[in-house]
């Protein structure tokens, strides 16, 4: 049985107990690690939980349930994969963090793992993805945790909801067919929609915004019939260097709630460009706000006419 370790590292301006919260909070995850799109708590103790995570690997859309060891005294995190996904016959392993200086810390990133039948092609697949994965991940902590505070005001989240008379299950379906969206969305020019693994979704769209230009976007997404589907969207628009959001159905007495979540981090390098010289953060907020919201209550509104129309 051939076991591999390995160990990265990176060095982050920032105190380590600010990189643990980071790392030991993952609602953060999509956000400072690229290849994440979404992670749910399944267990959830003072020092162990279990979590679930979908991610790309080597650009391949995956997903594993992981036990998590948390040592808040000692920075450290330990992590194992529950059920692997082939060819990944085990993964485990620890992130530790140490302090360099009371403003900068030491960020070690540990793996170690087996491939199934101690397959050599398959061990060189999970050599490459964990080293790509790894290097993005110490890459993308050390910049998000660094721009933190400089660029709190950049990340906001918004929701719209609509009240629907019909059944969650009817408006579930009508935004998890999105391969039908470029008929049933006026916005929707066309839609590409493969899902290779039940659940786990690439979406591939260009859409008409407002002023009747045409722009392209990837997503995964990650769906819980029939109460959730949440997203990450990796092809961005200019004004944006993060977009992740969910669509919830909750049932009500009279129906159902139907909501659409949006976080985003500006991306302040195109807002000249894209608004003009005088645009402010706040004009670039306010323009991707609208934008946003203006498809999202346009996919609603569609959604509650199907539903109400099927009931």
């Amino acid at each position: 049985m051939t076991i591999r370790e390995v160990e990265h590292e990176i060095t982050a301006a920032a105190p380590a107990e600010t990189v643990f919260r980071l790392i030991a909070e993952v609602e953060n995850w999509p956000r400072i690690f690229p290849p994440t799109i979404h992670v749910e708590h399944a267990e959830r103790g003072e020092r162990e939980e279990r979590i679930q995570i979908w991610a790309t690997a080597n650009g391949e859309p995956k997903n594993w349930t992981s036990r998590r060891t948390l040592d808040r005294d000692n920075l450290r995190i330990d992590f194992r994969q529950e059920v692997s996904t082939p060819p990944v016959a085990a993964m485990g392993g620890a992130w530790i963090i140490e302090p360099v200086s009371t403003t900068e810390s030491r960020i070690r990133l540990l793996h170690d793992y087996r491939a199934v039948d101690d397959d050599p092609g398959h061990l060189a697949w999970i050599d490459e993805a964990v080293d790509r994965n790894s290097r993005s991940e110490l890459a993308a902590l050390r910049t998000n945790v660094e721009r933190a505070h400089a660029e709190a005001e950049l990340t906001f989240s918004f929701e719209d909801s609509v009240h629907i008379d019909g059944a969650a299950k009817d408006v579930y379906d009508f935004i998890n067919e999105a391969q039908l969206w470029s008929e049933r969305l006026p916005h929707v020019a066309t839609v590409r929609l493969t899902e290779d693994t039940p659940g786990l979704q690439t979406l591939e769209m260009d859409t008409r915004a407002q002023d009747g230009s045409v722009h392209t976007t990837k997503s995964y997404r990650v769906t819980f019939p029939h109460h959730k589907i949440a997203y990450k969207q990796v092809t961005l628009p200019a004004l944006m260097t993060l977009h992740t959001g969910y669509w919830t159905f909750t049932e009500t007495e009279t129906g159902v709630t139907a909501s659409s979540q949006h976080t985003v981090t500006l991306n302040t390098e195109n807002i000249a460009r894209i608004l003009g010289e005088d645009a402010t953060v706040a004009d670039a907020r306010a323009y991707v706000h609208n934008a946003l919201s203006t498809n999202s209550r346009a996919t609603l509104g569609h959604a509650k006419a199907h539903a109400e129309a099927g009931r």
